[in-house]
């Protein structure tokens, strides 16, 4: 079955960083767009970013300071978080999405991790 496992989440000060990883298994990886998405406590979901083979997509609040990037070799997609802010903290997950017409954004996510807990610190 589908697997995606993501690791690197931790407790940081703001301003300091982390890497985000998400392992994929039971899949063909690059056939799948894969994202990042985070929920805080008492919100809602919302996307992070995104990648496909030739787009990348970030959400407004986010750019600049975060990248996202994906090895196929290793079927593993990245999350880069640079200047870490409180409001970053947030329970970050991974999630697959098989390749098709339309906008990666607001098609439906296939596949889902558990998440991984990043706290920012002030």
């Amino acid at each position: 079955q589908v697997q995606l496992v993501e690791s690197g989440g931790g407790l940081v000060q703001a301003g300091g960083s982390l890497r985000l990883s998400c392992a994929a298994s039971g899949l063909t990886f690059s056939s799948y767009n894969m994202g990042w998405f985070r929920q805080a406590p008492g919100k809602e979901r919302e996307i992070v970013a995104t990648i496909s083979s030739g787009t990348i997509y970030y959400a407004d609040g986010v750019k600049g300071r975060f990248t996202i990037s994906r090895d196929n070799a290793k079927n593993t997609v990245y999350l880069q978080i640079n200047n870490l802010k409180p409001e970053d903290t947030a329970a970050y997950y991974c999630a697959a999405q098989r390749t098709g017409p339309g906008d990666t954004t607001s098609r439906r996510f296939d596949f889902w991790g558990q998440g991984t807990q990043v706290t920012v610190s002030s």
